[in-house]
């Protein structure tokens, strides 16, 4: 029984050649270190709905998250007093009109009274300058009641973009000010805000690629020039990167630097004895190695295992 089992391990060995190799000769490929650091999720601009004029919040239809569009109503503003100008105003407009319909009569008249010689061309100047004055009046009380009625209007507050209502710091009943801001809304979609130690700064470039999660990409589009507590301020887009909550602190990585290392194919080391070993080829002959294996890099030809130690610029390694 053991020759027969002796005999079918050969022969399976004989159908099963070993695997084809390559030897390849080490040189040092560029990578780039990477920082792992936490950015912020923020929205292109904030800016305030603010009130118009002053008077008592009768209405507030927005909360803390809603979605709102330029120029959406968002609250609305009474002020009892500017229904009663706006009755004032009327009936400054009927007196008005009544002095002019007066008026206009009065040169009605008179222009008669001229053709028959039964007035003076003076007298009917001042007549004429009268109705004038009388239009005049009644035109102001006009664009007085319009001033009036367009105040009124601007009782509603307007969302000045669209976006999302971050904070309401008003509630309804209360009290405002003209210029008081009755929400806060974030708009212009939503970037990374990036905080890196000053060390770093020396390494960052517009356009150099940033990882979220280890799987969506960015792009840093600006670098600040100010270093404040010891750190250097970029901003990053990422496509995809999720607005629901502003101030957010999310994981990436950043590239800070380019250096020179050696890499193989994690397949070129393999594990004896607890030892991590690459077969090289020397005058002919294979002979093991110990190296010592750091982390996977990312390399113009792939992902590659960085070698800290135990091999050197063109040593010729062999890859199963």
């Amino acid at each position: 029984m053991k020759l027969l089992s002796l005999l079918a391990a050969g022969l399976l060995l004989a159908a099963c050649p070993p695997a084809p190799a390559e030897t390849i000769t080490l040189a040092p490929v560029e990578v780039t270190e990477m920082k792992a650091l936490f950015g912020s999720v923020e929205s292109r601009f904030v800016i305030p709905a603010r009130t118009r004029i002053g008077g008592t919040l009768v209405a507030l239809d927005v909360s803390e998250g809603s979605a709102v569009r330029a120029g959406q109503v968002i609250a609305r503003i009474t002020d009892d007093k500017l229904a009663l100008q706006l009755e004032a105003a009327e009936a400054h407009i009927l007196s008005a009109q009544a002095q002019l319909e007066n008026a206009e009569a009065e040169l009605q008249r008179n222009t008669e009274l001229l053709n028959r010689g039964a007035t003076t061309a003076q007298q009917l100047d001042q007549i004429r300058t009268s109705a004038n004055v009388a239009r005049n009046a009644r035109a102001e009380a006009g664009a007085a009641r319009a001033v009036i009625l367009q105040q009124m209007q601007e009782g509603a507050v307007l969302a000045p973009a669209d976006g999302r209502v971050l904070a309401v710091p008003m509630r309804q009943g209360q009290v405002v000010l003209p210029g008081e801001a009755v929400a806060t809304i974030a708009g212009g979609g939503v970037f990374l805000r990036l905080r890196i130690p000053e060390r770093h700064a020396d390494g960052l470039a517009p356009g150099a690629a940033v990882e979220l999660d280890g799987a969506a990409q960015g792009r840093i589009d600006r670098i600040y020039p100010e270093i404040a507590n010891g750190r250097v301020t970029a901003d990053a887009t990422v496509p995809g990167l999720p607005g629901d909550f502003i101030g957010k602190r999310v994981l990436v990585r950043v590239p800070v630097a380019r250096r020179q290392t050696l890499a193989l194919p994690a397949a070129a080391i393999h594990t004896r004895s607890g030892l991590d070993m690459v077969e090289i080829e020397t005058g002919g002959t294979t002979t093991s190695v110990i190296v010592v294996p750091g982390a996977m890099v990312a390399t113009p030809a792939g992902e590659m295992r960085e070698i800290l130690s135990g091999l050197r610029s063109g040593d010729r390694v062999i890859v199963p």
